[in-house]
């Protein structure tokens, strides 16, 4: 058990403090009404030892007594109960919530070298099993400690030799619990990270299913999940032995415990040192004493499990978040669209170079396209201009301002971006449209889908605008999704536009119409366009060249053809493919 773990729970249970002392107030008003009952019950016994010896007068006051103190400590459970489930609950909530915000402020290189299921898991399913081990742990701890606490002092009470008995019995219980913790603890650590190792796994092969039957993949795949589980299984077996000991163990504790008491008792008894309703009263506190320390060991298997699935909630928490906006960063809502990159270098890895001294000039309102190879750094560039992952060395200016020292929400605010990889949430194709922009009107959403020719589409659908669409748009058509997307940045109609293969999922027929639609709104807008389909940048002001992370070539469309280099080699081999096709 981590004590740094502990700490932390602490700080998100702590602005709940009043009803984890409202609760701790219930269970001792609930442990010493239970308490009482086995003194009402000896009470009553002895009142009724021996034949014509029964006091019936004297037996009405115990059971008014003895009903009065089951009913309110039933009602006090009830509200202690109460209160420790709007701690866990209200506790776990503030940890999702955290986690969640922390996703949505880590750098975008944090979520790409994490698994995404992975990271799914610990937001969900270890926020889970902290809340089940919450919700069992707090309950139990306060009665069980209350519970023994109040049974040692009944039991002194009564007889102070025999007590001794039990206690001198109890650091036996303490230990099998501390061993049985000690082992248990990595076990679930494993298993929590095998679970999140899983979780990604099965998120990946179910979120690419065609391509795994597209490859055949379905064996391999069915595989490497069964050895996952296989290891999940084989961690959860040795977690749940560990954890299986403790019951036994301490049910073995407690025998022996309640085994003294009632040797000892019953000499004491016999020499009239304790009535035979005392000693029925004994035996119900050795007992009651004992049980709290099988239902904590209990208790502790839980909160393993909790605590080493809240140490990899903590760790997401512990990622570093995004570099904050300099001080003086300004608040660009607009720009002419001059954007230069002097000197740029960036790597991914340190160790592997990708971009070195790269320079690029895009004027206001020129259509900047960039090509090359696979690999050679163009959606890289993307990154860079967007922020999502800051230069190394050199510098990108928008009109003449360090991107450094404009405010990342700004500048990203500058851009309209449509990438080759579409992106819709469930809901409804007007929200989804309106994702930039949410409080446009239905006429700005109705030109906007117009505009990228998705209107035709939409108007056949069942509702509309108002048709729910699944997660990913997965009951729409690939090219119907890009073109949702592209309707997306055309409503908020930002003064730059980035172009990531935006026409790839299109037939040729819309692609033209969808080329005239981006005419007219690259108008007057700088514009950098990613392409592999070269067709689609004849038209291009500029068009740069990459290999390796450096621009070999740049001029426009028929001056790189002329020149009869790398571009040349690229455009004929891509026709010539095409033509033979």
């Amino acid at each position: 058990m981590s004590k740094e773990v502990l700490r932390r729970l602490l700080t998100y249970i702590k602005p709940y403090g009043g009803y984890l002392i409202a609760a701790l107030v219930f269970a001792v008003l609930n442990v010493t009404l239970t308490l009482l009952a086995p003194v009402l019950i000896g009470q009553g016994i002895d009142r009724i030892l021996g034949p014509g010896q029964v006091d019936f007068v004297g037996l009405i006051p115990i059971l008014i007594e003895l009903g009065a103190s089951i009913l309110f400590a039933s009602l006090f459970q009830w509200l202690m109960t109460l209160c420790t489930n709007i701690v866990t609950y209200r506790t776990v909530r503030d940890l999702r919530c955290a986690a969640f915000h922390k996703l949505n402020h880590v750098p975008l290189k944090t979520i790409d070298k994490n698994s995404h299921g992975d990271l799914i898991s610990r937001v969900v399913n270890d926020v889970d099993m902290v809340s089940d081990g919450l919700l069992q742990g707090f309950a139990q701890l306060f009665t069980g400690i209350v519970t023994i606490v109040g049974t040692l002092v009944f039991m002194l009470a009564i007889n102070w030799v025999i007590a001794l008995v039990v206690v001198l019995v109890t650091p036996l219980s303490l230990f099998v619990a501390s061993f049985i913790a000690r082992r248990s603890y990595n076990m679930f650590r494993e298993q929590s990270a095998i679970r999140g190792e899983l979780g990604g796994y099965v998120e990946e092969m179910v979120g690419n299913q065609k391509l795994v039957k597209t490859f055949r993949y379905e064996g391999r795949a069915q595989s490497h999940f069964e050895e996952i589980n296989s290891r999940l299984y084989d961690c959860g077996v040795k977690a749940q032995f560990y954890s299986s000991l403790t019951n036994p163990c301490t049910r073995f504790v407690n025998s022996v415990v309640y085994a003294a008491v009632g040797i000892i008792g019953a000499i004491s008894a016999i020499f009239g040192h304790l009535t035979v309703g005392q000693l029925s009263s004994f035996l119900s506190y050795a007992n009651q004493y004992t049980k709290p320390f099988n239902e904590i060991s209990g208790v502790v298997t839980e909160l393993q499990s909790a605590f080493a699935s809240a140490k990899r909630v903590f760790d997401v928490l512990d990622e570093a978040d995004e570099p904050a906006d300099a001080p003086d960063a300004v608040f660009m809502a607009s720009c002419e669209g001059d954007v230069a990159l002097k000197h740029v270098s960036f790597s991914y890895q340190k160790q592997v170079k990708l971009i070195e001294d790269l320079n690029i000039h895009a004027k206001p309102g020129q259509r900047i396209a960039i090509v090359g190879p696979t690999g050679c750094g163009k959606t890289t560039i993307i990154n860079l201009l967007m922020r999502f992952y800051d230069i190394q060395g050199g510098e990108i200016a928008v009109d003449g301002t360090d991107a450094r020292r404009i405010t990342r929400d700004s500048l990203r605010g500058l851009y309209g971006m449509v990438l080759q990889d579409t992106w819709l949430f469930s809901g409804t194709i007007r929200d989804n449209i309106a994702y930039g922009k949410p409080d446009a009107t239905d006429e700005e959403i109705l030109a906007a889908a117009k505009a990228a020719h998705a209107h035709s589409f939409i108007k056949r659908l069942e509702k509309g605008y108002h048709t729910v669409i699944t997660e990913d748009g997965g009951n729409l058509s690939q090219g119907q999704r890009q073109l949702l997307c592209i309707a997306r940045v055309m409503l908020i109609n930002p003064p730059m536009l980035i172009l990531d293969e935006a026409t790839s999922s299109i037939d040729t027929r819309t692609e033209i119409r969808i080329q005239k639609a981006f005419d007219k709104m690259m108008e007057g807008r700088t514009s950098f366009i990613v392409a592999h389909r070269l067709s689609t940048i004849r038209e291009a002001d500029l068009i740069l060249v990459m290999k390796d992370g450096r621009i070999i070539e740049q001029g426009r469309h028929q001056e790189l053809l002329d020149q009869n280099g790398f571009y040349a080699t690229l455009y004929n081999s891509q026709f010539a493919a095409e033509d033979a096709g």
